[in-house]
């Protein structure tokens, strides 16, 4: 029997595509559509009857500073050395920011056409209303097929109304599909839905760890073609540990480790999993709770869709449940932030010298069969350490299960080091020490990243082909130049843009 009754309780949870928010309470109305059918994606056209949510929404402009994590934290370039995030990585920014962001970024490359660039159309999927525009309209297996720049014309509005709410009844919805069957691979009744369950639910659809599962279709046409369906890996559970068998069952890969050869997965942001190993949801507490509380606006009370820490907002949110004064949490949730950063720093260090190490080894001659247990060590090393910090805010969610993945990940990858040692000295490297990777430009310099190459080639896409996405998105009347007046700019390669 599968064990997701016990891992998604709380609620009797069971979920449905779509549900009320219970009410005017938090600023619906039971008429509150804003289009007869189809998704409207350009979240200016909500405001018109939901203008308190809309423009707290704005104000998650606000949060436009760029924090180039690889410059703070060298040993990522290391870690992830032959995979994208190697070369730009950033601290997220508001919802405001998430299509920019995407755009930006130098993994996404510098696509010159339809067919070219890097990444799969599904490198999309959480940055814009336009994805659930788009499967209404194309279907979902074709929004899958693909590369990135195929719908660069079409991306226009950034994180917003149509993700959450359906358009015709502005009640709460699942628009990402994949989520459904996240859930009932694990043995969840779809059928039904609870409120409280549901204020997680719609955070949930982009805050999952997930994959890209190559998937074989037919078109209306008759054409045979592969889409790289995103795909959550829940079928074994929501821990750590069973994705991670989840994926060694499948021998799926995200990239081989360009120094250690190890065959790697990289942990999305699986924030709606670590949250439900924490206290919070086992007291029956959402997403929205804590993100989007209630406020008075003019017409009534409303959810706050400036949604940023619970840290910014102490008296309106954490204070109506913890007893305690505003300093004294503030001290509490500092002191969890600088465990996780201690325990982090010394799990880095050991992967990234791990993956060094082995990359001597390898230099010198070693067998498939000497690294075979170093390399899966490393695997499920980075593994856990990568899913215990890639939500970000896994500490304060779930302080406990960070600490122990952590700590798990360390004792592996310091495991994986002594079986190195012998290896190496097998090899006549006795003495061989990982060199040195304590800034962006030595770490990245042992990844092989080109980054003048790569920032040049990403520039000359924002000055051409991007120009021609936001001109024919304007002319289609998908995006409204209004609407992005203010707006920076920034990126970790060219922050005074």
């Amino acid at each position: 029997m599968r064990r997701s009754k016990k891992l998604l309780a709380g609620a009797a949870l069971a979920v449905g595509v779509v549900l009320s928010t219970g009410g005017t309470g938090i600023g619906w109305a039971a008429d509150g559509g804003v289009r007869e059918k189809g998704v409207e994606s350009r979240n200016e056209m909500w405001a018109k009857k939901y203008p308190n949510q809309y423009n707290s929404w704005k104000e998650t402009s606000q949060n436009d500073e760029i924090t180039d994590l690889v410059a703070k934290k060298p040993q990522l370039a290391v870690l992830w050395a032959g995979y994208g995030f190697a070369k730009d990585y950033n601290a997220p920014r508001g919802h405001f920011y998430a299509l920019q962001s995407n755009i930006n970024t130098l993994r996404t490359g510098a696509p010159v056409g339809p067919a070219t660039g890097p990444m799969p159309t599904a490198c999309w999927t959480c940055k814009s209303p336009d994805v659930p525009r788009l499967m209404d309209e194309q279907g979902e297996l074709e929004y899958f097929t693909g590369k990135w720049a195929k719908y660069g014309h079409e991306m226009a509005n950034s994180i917003g109304c149509a993700d959450c709410h359906d358009s015709q009844t502005a009640q709460l919805k699942i628009s990402r599909p994949y989520l459904l069957r996240g859930l009932e691979a694990v043995g969840v009744d779809t059928a039904k839905i609870t409120k409280n369950d549901m204020r997680s639910l719609a955070c949930a659809q982009c805050h999952s760890e997930y994959y890209f599962k190559d998937t074989e279709w037919t078109d209306k046409d008759g054409n045979k073609k592969v889409a790289k369906v995103v795909t959550l890996p829940w079928d074994n559970g929501l821990t750590a540990e069973d994705m991670e068998k989840y994926y060694d069952d499948i021998g799926f890969n995200d990239w081989v480790h360009k120094i250690s050869k190890a065959p790697m997965v990289k942990a999305q942001h699986p924030g709606y999993e670590i949250f439900r190993s924490g206290i919070h949801a086992k007291s029956g507490v959402s997403c929205a709770d804590c993100h989007m509380p209630t406020q008075k606006g003019e017409g009534g009370t409303y959810s706050d869709h400036h949604i940023a820490s619970p840290m910014a907002n102490i008296d309106t949110v954490c204070l109506n449940c913890h007893e305690q004064s505003a300093e004294d949490l503030k001290a509490v949730v500092e002191n969890k932030l600088a465990r996780k950063e201690q325990l982090m720093e010394i799990a880095m260090d050991n992967l990234a010298k791990a993956h060094l190490e082995a990359g001597k080894a390898w230099e010198l001659g070693a067998t498939e069969a000497e690294m075979k247990g170093i390399l899966l060590d490393i695997r499920h090393a980075q593994w856990k350490w990568d899913y215990s910090i890639a939500s970000h805010g896994s500490f304060f969610h779930a302080p406990e299960e960070t600490l122990r993945l952590l700590s798990v990940a360390n004792e592996t990858a310091q495991a994986a080091r002594l079986k190195l040692v012998q290896v190496l000295a097998k090899h006549g490297a006795v003495e061989y020490m990982a060199p040195d990777f304590s800034t962006k430009d030595k770490a990245q310099a042992l990844a092989g990243v080109a980054l003048p190459a790569e920032i040049a080639e990403k520039e000359k896409f924002r000055a051409t082909l991007l120009k021609e996405w936001e001109k024919q998105a304007a002319e289609k009347g998908l995006l409204d130049p209004e609407t992005r007046k203010g707006m920076s700019n920034k990126t970790s390669y060219n922050k005074g843009a």
